[in-house]
């Protein structure tokens, strides 16, 4: 708990982020702490997201010229496709077989990986059946040594709500944003029915909710994804946002 108070003295890593193949454009501009691992970054933006931690995910970087990977740490020999590092967390029992290798998101930093230039891209693979990507981009390096580290991360500017889990990826979202807006129709009723919700805007962003989201969720999915935790009721209560449940009364 104590945790809270350190200062950010180490580099605070600022980026842009967007869903790939959607308009209007969901976007997102965030800030983390250098020395988080790459699965503690893929939390960070399926949280901001909206992703509900309930499929696979990978981050993938484009490999810089003569770059290596700490050869101390799991994967490090793994032979590379299509000039891509893969990062995930270990599925062999669910693509036995598959023979593609990746490395273990959850022992590797995000600063290690990262050339710490503006403009370096990364995505974010998430739900291979659905298939989103979110593309982010490095913007800048800050050094803010009065940020208080409980602070971070932190949302700073977005547009658009996120995704909507197992709606079919891009073009479902489409199909169920022009629904929730024209109310009415077979598509509407469907989706009213599978949502549990009769209104739904996807061009909404909260952001204060957002960044209360980013203190507790990425948690809540570390323990899920690395663990085998399953959410306590109170961590669903607060992932279904029943917090707000007083105030739309």
């Amino acid at each position: 708990r104590g945790g809270g108070h350190w200062m950010a003295s180490q580099p605070i890593y600022q980026f842009y982020a967007e869903l790939n193949n959607y308009q209007p454009k969901i976007w997102r501009r965030f800030q983390v702490p250098g020395n988080i691992t790459m699965a503690r970054l893929g939390y960070i933006l399926m949280t901001l997201y909206e992703m509900q931690a309930s499929h696979l995910f990978c981050i993938t970087v484009p490999v810089r010229e003569n770059a290596k990977l700490d050869p101390s740490l799991p994967g490090a020999g793994t032979v590379l496709r299509d000039g891509i590092w893969r990062f995930e967390l270990n599925n062999e029992e669910l693509f036995p077989g598959e023979g593609e290798k990746s490395f273990d998101a959850s022992a590797y930093k995000m600063r290690s990986v990262l050339q710490g230039c503006t403009g370096e891209k990364l995505t974010l693979e998430y739900d291979y059946g659905d298939g989103w990507e979110i593309e982010v981009t490095l913007e800048t390096i800050l050094e803010d040594k009065e940020l208080p580290g409980r602070e971070l991360p932190r949302v700073l500017a977005g547009e658009g709500y996120g995704i909507i889990e197992d709606c079919g990826g891009t073009g479902g979202l489409e199909r169920l944003a022009e629904a929730f807006r024209q109310k009415n129709g077979d598509d509407y009723v469907h989706y009213k029915k599978w949502l549990g919700r009769d209104d739904l805007d996807l061009d909404s962003f909260d952001l204060d909710d957002m960044n209360l989201r980013l203190k507790k969720v990425p948690r809540i999915y570390t323990e899920l994804y690395e663990y085998g935790y399953a959410p306590s009721q109170r961590s669903l209560d607060f992932l279904e946002r029943k917090y707000q449940d007083n105030t739309r009364r």
